[in-house]
């Protein structure tokens, strides 16, 4: 329970847009949480974004609307902002303070942490490894998800970036190991935050999930606050409580949208597209709380969604975050466009950490061999179907117009999955030698010879290389 000051600030100076400028303050510290009392018994909070002297500057978590600065008092509470952590987070559903929305009780624990957060020293890191298995073929196979990684999922307006967000959040599982996700949604529209809660509410039942929902007619500042929160939670699930945690923050960029708003009511100087300068800090300041610590049993893997505005990925949100993050999982208009879900674009999209957690003794011996010539494949396709726009595909070599065949075997028989599918690993890594099988034999130059063998790649007859049998 937070312990107030006894003294009381009434000088309130100027209330601008979600900030209150507190002057004749002594002794408050940045990040300090703030409790201001309405003449009308209510009470509002908000945490000290900047101290001057004896001017304070604080962000008002509910807003500064129908406030009257010369009707307010003003405590400070010596630290900041802390939310109790523990299992009892697990199956709440809440907004993106951490107050139920669920019609149960507060949620309580027996310890409580800063939503700040600490940094994980360098020293105790352990590498990632091990996989997290989604269920999303696409992801499985091609970018595999490891424990203690942070992939983003680059998307832009239009793409069902909040069903696969939510399809990851409701199949991934950690190979029977104990598992948690800690879904955290910002700036969702009301219909999207009751898909949310519909999609997740088997997992939650199961007591394997917390969910924060922040609308977008919510306080802004609260938008700031929801990933923290969400981290902080999954932070005490998973390195004192030994669970794995895979964090789900969807949409990043209405994160930075709401710290450019912040910003611009602070009068800060503005940076690239009037983003603050320190968002790139800030970004970084909540991916890096991911990994795993030597010692302990838990991990933190984080997958953020952000949309990319008019699909720029030289925005700044995207172009920060490929700095941070190890990989990207990229959606693309024109897979979408042909009716794939999901419309991942396999060339675009990487995992920078999937060769430490898949292959031998971690997913499947040829997990590997099988993604590398699968990414090979669909490059020399895409080279083909440019060329077939160019001469037209009558004019293309029999071995050219294979690779078409694997470039629409690949959409339909491996990447397309319904999106309620969760689709095991070897089903997925069958259909991607399905899709490969009907390329000729001397194409797969990427697979040992014993693995085609295994799976019907024979020679034809004339001298040239046939199809393996049909799936």
């Amino acid at each position: 329970m937070t312990a107030w000051s006894e003294v009381e600030y009434t000088a309130v100076r100027e209330l601008r847009g979600p900030l209150a400028i507190v002057q004749g303050v002594s002794g408050v510290g940045w990040d300090e949480f703030v409790r201001i009392t309405l003449d009308s018994g209510e009470r509002r909070y908000g945490l000290v974004l900047e101290v001057d002297r004896e001017l304070a500057v604080v962000q008002v978590l509910e807003d500064t609307t129908g406030m009257d600065p010369s009707h307010v008092r003003v405590s400070f509470a010596g630290k900041p902002l802390r939310v109790p952590v523990g299992p009892g987070w697990l199956g709440r559903v809440c907004n993106g303070r951490g107050e139920p929305v669920d019609g149960g009780p507060p949620v309580f624990g027996e310890t409580s942490a800063a939503v700040s957060g600490t940094p994980i020293n360098p020293v105790r890191r352990e590498p990632p490894s091990e996989p997290i298995l989604t269920g999303v073929g696409a992801v499985d196979a091609l970018t595999t998800l490891v424990r203690g990684q942070k992939l983003p999922v680059f998307s832009a307006a239009g793409l069902p970036h909040l069903e696969l967000a939510a399809q990851i959040a409701a199949q991934a599982t950690a190979g029977g190991e104990a598992f948690s996700v800690v879904f955290a949604g910002m700036g969702l529209t009301h219909p999207d935050a009751a898909f949310v809660r519909d999609a997740l509410e088997e997992r939650s039942a199961a007591g394997e999930l917390v969910l924060l929902l922040n609308t977008a007619d919510d306080p802004v500042i609260e938008r700031t606050l929801t990933p923290r929160v969400a981290l902080t939670v999954a932070e005490h699930l998973a390195f004192s409580l030994g669970r794995h945690v895979l964090v789900v923050m969807t949409d990043m960029t209405a994160y930075a949208e709401a710290l450019r708003e912040v910003s611009a009511a602070r009068g800060e100087v503005p940076a690239r597209r009037a983003y603050p300068g320190y968002l790139y800090s800030d970004l970084a300041s909540l991916y890096e709380r991911c990994g795993r610590i030597r010692g302990r049993a838990g991990s933190v893997t984080v997958l953020p969604v952000l949309t990319m505005p008019a699909g720029d990925i030289t925005h700044p949100v995207p172009d920060l975050t490929g700095y941070i993050t190890e990989g990207q999982i990229v959606l693309s208009r024109q897979v979408h466009a042909r009716g794939v879900y999901p419309p991942v674009d396999a060339l675009a999209s990487l995992s920078r950490l999937m060769r430490k957690g898949a292959g031998p003794g971690r997913t499947r011996p040829d997990h590997l061999d099988l993604a590398a010539q699968t990414l090979a494949a669909l490059a020399r396709a895409r080279q083909v179907r440019e060329l077939s726009d160019l001469v037209g595909e009558a004019a293309l070599s029999p071995t050219d117009r294979r690779y078409l065949d694997f470039d629409e075997a690949f959409l339909r028989r491996f990447l397309h999955q319904r999106p309620d599918e969760a689709r095991p690993l070897d089903r997925t890594l069958d259909a991607a030698w399905q899709a490969l099988l009907t390329l000729p034999r001397g194409e797969l130059t990427m697979l040992p010879a014993a693995l085609l063998d295994a799976h019907g790649a024979r020679a034809e007859p004339d001298g040239g290389e046939r199809d393996g049998p049909e799936p």
